[in-house]
């Protein structure tokens, strides 16, 4: 190779051709907040520091947040600033994506440091693949609308979206419908409740699954089962998750269990990393 010299112009081509290569970042855990939602209701403040000790490391806010002021979400940051928690995304009804409130909730998820608005229910019952097509429509604009700042539309799985109508499951018409940046935030005990094989869903969808809400589901327990107690085979979803699906966080959610609120969140992290190999 000696002797053999390069212009510049050659060397920023031979750059601008070689495969980018770039270290994917372990996806953060967290939790989504209705898993403690009566300590929630009444002390919010004292919960997310309780939450932060037990060692997660973001939180979502659910629906309640959109009745927060400007200057209650500033009080909010600063508990996420002081506790190291971040948060990362927040759930909301179908009535925050509407053009009069969008911009409410921007201004909300910019100040406490969320860039994903969540669509957690569609509202309402939509009986046709019509009615789920312009919930797409729905998520397109708010899409539009979010992607100049920075932000993401998601949408958030139960069990109906993965219920078909006819031959199509309605989660299958908001994938095809929406424009790949939007999130299909995945629920993964309702979704296998639904008769829907997670793991097959994240390879039939790479890339969208940015965000998962690992909720374990058995025919025994139901929803109650904790963390890797149910029927959900969590190695190869994680695992689907990190190698396909994109994701960038997991938020832990139980709606309940045997043991009082914040010591299910506590043994479902535990298991986690136990499961992950993880301190």
């Amino acid at each position: 190779m000696s002797g053999m010299t390069f212009t510049r112009r050659e060397v920023l081509a031979g750059l601008a051709a070689a495969p980018m290569v770039a270290a994917k970042k372990k996806p953060v855990v967290g939790v989504e907040l209705y898993s403690v939602r009566d300590q929630l209701k009444q002390d919010l403040f004292g919960t997310v520091r309780e939450v932060a000790k037990l060692g997660y490391e973001c939180v979502e806010f659910y629906s309640p947040y959109f009745e927060w002021t400007p200057d209650y979400a500033r009080k909010v940051r600063a508990l996420l600033d002081e506790t190291g928690l971040k948060c990362l995304s927040t759930h909301n009804s179908a009535r925050s994506f509407l053009s009069e409130n969008l911009g409410k909730a921007i201004e909300l998820n910019q100040i406490i440091g969320s860039k994903m608005v969540v669509m957690a229910s569609a509202g309402g019952k939509i009986a046709d693949l019509d009615g789920w097509k312009r919930v797409a429509d729905t998520l397109t604009a708010g899409a539009d609308k979010l992607r100049p700042l920075g932000m993401r539309a998601g949408f958030h799985n139960h069990q109906t979206e993965f219920r078909p109508i006819g031959d199509v499951r309605p989660m299958e018409v908001l994938a095809k419908n929406t424009p790949k940046d939007v999130v299909l935030q995945l629920d993964v005990g309702t979704c296998l409740e639904a008769g829907t094989d997670p793991v097959q869903w994240v390879k039939q969808n790479p890339g969208r699954i940015a965000s998962a809400h690992l909720k374990d589901w058995g025919p025994d327990q139901g929803y109650k089962a904790l963390f890797n107690e149910g029927a959900v085979r969590w190695k190869p979803l994680l695992d689907a998750l990190e190698k396909t699906g994109g994701i960038e966080f997991y938020l832990i959610e139980q709606e309940g269990s045997r043991f009082e609120p914040m010591d299910t969140i506590k043994r479902c992290l535990e298991s986690y990393r136990k499961l992950r190999g993880k301190k």
